[in-house]
């Protein structure tokens, strides 16, 4: 979905970078240099794509960046349907970061 996402955005001329971090512990244990390579603090616009609960993405996405969680229980419906239900597609996370994007032009 990010993936996907990433290349609609490129279509519309916006470079952005999709960062997969199953474990956020691991990701804390590295050094400094390593983490800023990873999540650069120049760039504040950022989207959490995270299909559980919202709680502790802030630290990554910033003051000023988006989180597309659950923030409701789920939903029982095939995966397709559900994951557009609650706003889990290509389109959706394009949408959050083009709209962060045009913030900071």
């Amino acid at each position: 979905m990010a993936m996907v996402a990433r290349d609609q955005l490129a279509q519309s001329g916006i470079h952005a970078r999709v960062v997969s971090m199953p474990c956020w512990e691991l990701f804390e244990e590295q050094d400094a240099a390593y983490r800023e390579s990873v999540l650069p603090a120049a760039v504040a616009a950022r989207v959490s794509v995270e299909a559980a609960a919202a709680l502790g993405w802030d630290r990554y996405v910033g003051p000023k960046g988006t989180i597309l969680a659950m923030r409701s229980f789920g939903a029982s419906a095939p995966i397709k349907d559900v994951q557009k239900y609650f706003g889990f597609t290509p389109e959706n996370v394009a949408e959050a970061a083009r709209a962060l994007v045009q913030v900071r032009r």
